[in-house]
């Protein structure tokens, strides 16, 4: 029985970016500031083979006092209206004690808390009515990070918690059976001392081991970013059949970005500028900054090829590539897809090879997990580098999964990668989204998120489609042989039952998956009367000794397949193709 890892809106992000912002060096600056200032004067004073090698001890040697301070005191405040004893759950696999614990009056106990991973020591102090400032967990990327159980020193005192810092905070009873991580809900306290139950928890999220993480943290990438345009990318925001976004990068140096394009058979070149969306990745010590660009082209003719350049007024250009439009007209096309591909060499080779063998593939796009992790430019890098060109002539699309919406702190890379319709629940855009091409409808669905915020919109969707074909895409696979998804198979299968949704695709476990239709929960003979639900794995595999589910088709331990699906008219014909390029597995299903 698998539980969804979900998150709370994108409270803990704050964490990343808000909090005091004072720029006078004789005042106390927040967490993020406070790192940002010391990683970049680490890159101004060591070298390389220093910054790979940094202790604990030797970055706490190196801070400031104010940095000292401000990282003792930043990272977590609160207020309460009577004098609290503040219980701090620290896990005792963590090597290096954080540095302010000892020194700030907490003290450790006996006591220990339990989840089914985790043991946690238990440490305490006691704060008088007013503001509560803790600090780091460490400079190391330790994710079970620490939480707090707050109690009364009065127990006849009405204990009042007001955040401070992150502005929200979630607070519940502590107690067995609570969890204590948003990323991680279905992780769940087995052992609490008598005389902590009842206290009041303050949660948090695995992702704030990253705040200040210096430890083993700097990374370099292969593909740093240069002034002549690369990593281009074709992506809709919008109709297909009038519009493409055109996406790219450079270096920093590159103040402005400039797309020429054409119609084939046409004399007439177009041009659009567009400024730079400035992305950091602060401990890449060889490409911190680079520009993002993303060109939105729009009122294009459909159904017609393009060619088109990238580049700047002052600097170099791209090779000419070219794109082409949807047709307005229903006519017969195909697209691929994989499952996870985690920024894989071997996953760039698949998809170049699958473009040759299906030159025909209108577009691509992927079930989650694009990268290893969401939040290191370096993996994305990898990504675009590996897929060539491929990308550049043919649309790519995507929904996140839990590799590219980690440990809490969302998808904001992901987000700004990849330009994608808009067309979403309210607060979710470009992580959950629908399009149509042709008779079909796209359901992109972001599972990182909560199911029950975008249910409703799930459904109006089907209800108001005309398409002949339904296709749902997410990341967590309802029906697998690993840890079934009951929460999503309860919310959401109903619904694809209701709207006869056609096939539901993903990843996430690395084996090769196809199940016989099914409807409420049982298998059905005829396609007709239930919906397919399809894993598959795009990069290398895993799971290999799973039992044979009751309901599947075909299943199989695989690694590197990908599928290429054609729809025409009222027939769809499916085959999954492996990096030898030999049919592993083909149906067809027809309306």
């Amino acid at each position: 029985m698998k539980k969804l890892h979900l998150l709370v809106g994108c409270i803990w992000v704050l964490a990343f970016a808000c909090g005091p912002q004072q720029d006078a060096d004789n005042e106390l600056l927040s967490v993020s500031e406070t790192i940002d200032r010391i990683v970049t004067r680490m890159y101004a004073e060591w070298d390389s083979e220093t910054l790979d090698t940094l202790s604990h001890d030797f970055i706490e040697q190196s801070l400031r006092p104010l940095e000292k301070e401000s990282l003792a005191t930043q990272y977590w405040k609160f207020q309460v209206n009577v004098p609290v004893t503040v219980s701090l759950m620290r896990d005792k696999a963590q090597k290096k004690i954080p540095f302010w614990l000892e020194s700030s009056g907490f003290r450790r106990t006996p006591m220990e808390v339990k989840n089914e991973i985790y043991t946690y020591e238990v440490w305490q102090k006691d704060f008088n009515s007013g503001e509560v400032q803790l600090g780091i967990n460490g400079f190391g990327k330790h994710r079970p990070v620490y939480f707090l159980a707050l109690a009364p020193q009065n127990p006849s005192d009405e204990l009042t918690v007001s955040p401070v810092f992150p502005q929200e905070q979630h607070i519940e009873q502590f107690r067995e059976g609570a969890f204590t991580y948003h990323d991680w809900d279905g992780l769940v306290l087995t052992e609490v001392p008598e005389s902590l139950q009842g206290q009041q928890l303050l949660t948090t999220i695995r992702g704030r081991a990253r705040e200040a993480h210096l430890v083993d943290a700097f990374r370099s990438t292969d593909f740093p970013s240069g002034d002549r345009p690369d990593q281009l990318l074709l992506t809709w925001s919008e109709d297909p059949v009038r519009s493409i976004d055109i996406q790219w990068r450079t270096s920093e140096n590159i103040a402005k970005g400039m797309v020429h394009y054409w119609k084939k058979g046409s004399t007439d070149t177009m041009q659009l500028e567009v400024d730079p969306y400035v992305m950091e990745d602060r401990l890449l010590q060889n490409d911190r900054y680079m520009h993002r660009f993303t060109a939105k082209l729009r009122g294009l003719d459909p159904g017609s090829a393009y060619g088109y350049r990238v580049g700047s007024i002052s600097g170099a250009w791209s090779e000419v590539q070219s794109f082409s439009t949807a047709a307005s007209q229903a006519v017969p096309f195909s697209f691929i897809w994989f499952g996870d591909v985690h920024n894989s060499a071997v996953w760039g080779n698949l998809i170049q090879k699958s473009e040759r063998q299906h030159p025909a593939t209108e577009f691509y796009f992927i079930a989650g997990d694009l990268v290893d992790t969401g939040l290191y430019r370096d993996d994305w890098d990898k990504l675009f580098t590996y897929a060539g060109e491929t990308i550049s002539r043919k649309p790519l699309l995507a929904v996140p999964g839990n590799h590219d919406s980690q440990d809490g702190l969302g998808a904001w890379m992901y987000e700004k990668m990849l330009s994608l319709p808009a067309d979403s629940p309210v607060g979710m855009e470009g992580r959950s989204y629908a399009f149509t091409y042709q008779n079909t409808l796209f359901l992109m669905m972001d599972v990182t998120l909560p199911l029950s915020e975008q249910t409703a919109w799930l459904e109006k969707k089907l209800s108001e489609s005309e398409a002949t074909w339904k296709i749902a895409v997410f990341h967590f696979p309802p029906y697998n042989g690993v840890e079934p998804y009951t929460d999503i198979q309860d919310l959401w299968g109903p619904i694809f039952d209701r709207y006869q949704v056609d096939l539901v695709l993903g990843g996430h476990f690395h084996y090769y998956m196809r199940s016989q239709p099914i409807r409420n929960g049982q298998v059905q003979a005829d396609p007709k009367d239930g919906t397919i639900y399809w894993i598959s794995i795009g990069t290398t595999g895993k799971n290999k000794d799973i039992e044979r589910e009751p309901y599947a088709a075909v299943q199989f331990p695989a690694e590197h397949l990908y599928q290429s699906i054609t729809i025409d008219g009222k027939e769809l014909r499916a085959e999954t193709i492996n990096l030898d390029g030999e049919q592993v597995d083909h149906f067809v299903l027809t309306k």
